[in-house]
């Protein structure tokens, strides 16, 4: 049995459904950090995919800069979480109103 690009791309939307589920359903800081980078992922195997599927190297290219954010934003992200957690003891986000008057 042959892998086809249709098989990439139910994985990718199950991947991006679990995403949005961890991102929806969850409060914990760092879970949804967790979830967002599976999103990201799974827009990644999309990109390969169609870049394999297409014969170019673009999309290939184009994960590359992904993962460039992607690290940047778990850097600021936990970073975010470990200083929030020092001031109010939890990553909990109904327990975290920094933001509020």
């Amino acid at each position: 049995m042959m892998v086809t690009l249709e098989h990439y791309l139910v994985l990718s939307a199950l991947l991006f459904a679990v995403g949005i589920s961890g991102v929806m359903l969850r409060r914990n800081l760092i879970v949804i950090l967790m979830s967002l980078e599976l999103m990201l992922n799974a827009v990644n195997l999309s990109f390969v995919a169609f870049s394999r599927y297409l014969g170019s190297i673009e999309g290939q290219i184009f994960v590359l800069f992904v993962m460039v954010v992607a690290a940047a934003e778990v850097a600021v992200g936990l970073a975010i979480a470990v200083s929030v957690f020092r001031q109010r003891g939890t990553i909990n986000i109904n327990d975290i109103n920094l933001l509020k008057w």
